[in-house]
């Protein structure tokens, strides 16, 4: 009887050990790719003023009559917005 005891406690302590490390493994699996893999290319735009190309998450935006124009800096912006009134 104390064998089939001990028998029981044995599979019951491996259960128990194999429930903790499922869930170890499956919160590791939720964290996702590392920063690295995550890093995408991102899209480059063209400044209007000085011809330059940056990322599109860097640039400032300005919409004109339904178009979108990107910039490097808010004197580029500036400059297009000054030429686009004497223009008009």
């Amino acid at each position: 009887m104390y064998a089939v005891t001990r028998l029981i406690l044995w599979a019951l302590i491996a259960y128990f050990i194999y429930l903790v490390w499922k869930f170890i493994s499956r919160s590791r699996q939720k964290r996702g790719p590392s920063p690295q893999a995550k890093r995408l290319p991102q899209m480059m735009v063209k400044d209007e003023t000085c011809n330059t190309y940056l990322p599109m998450a860097e640039a400032l935006k300005e919409t004109d009559q339904g178009k979108e124009y990107y910039f490097c800096s808010r004197d580029c912006r500036q400059k297009f917005l000054d030429r686009k009134k004497t223009s008009t």
